[in-house]
């Protein structure tokens, strides 16, 4: 049996089996989810957004510690941390860098070249 995460924003779909961390799925499925800690939950840059608390496993003991009840409640959880249970909708965010230059190409898709 196996279940779908859908990666936004990408709108990439994949399937895995239960029990697969986020951050694995992401991995195989070539989606880029931040990572320095090697899945240990100690280094916060595999946060992610889901849209169903009910769909993946409980917060871990170092979730709770670094994430806080508030954020997870809220669908924060850490990637390398969090077990998929049943289809899911995950967000990842947008790498600084990348966010800078698509906000950039957009004002430039914007401006005309012949405006003065």
């Amino acid at each position: 049996m196996s279940e779908t995460i859908l990666f936004l924003p990408d709108q990439k779909k994949f399937e895995v089996k239960p029990g697969t961390t986020i951050l694995q799925a992401a991995l195989k499925s070539g989606v880029h989810l931040g990572h320095k800690c090697g899945g240990r939950g100690a280094c916060l840059t595999c946060k992610v957004k889901i849209d169903d608390n009910s769909a993946v496993s409980q917060p871990t003991k170092s979730e709770l510690q670094k994430l806080g009840k508030n954020l997870i409640k809220a669908g924060t959880r850490l990637g390398c941390q969090t077990k998929v249970l049943k289809r899911l909708k995950v967000e990842v965010p947008e790498e600084p860098l990348k966010a800078v230059i698509r906000k950039q190409l957009a004002k430039q898709k914007n401006e005309s070249f012949w405006d003065d």
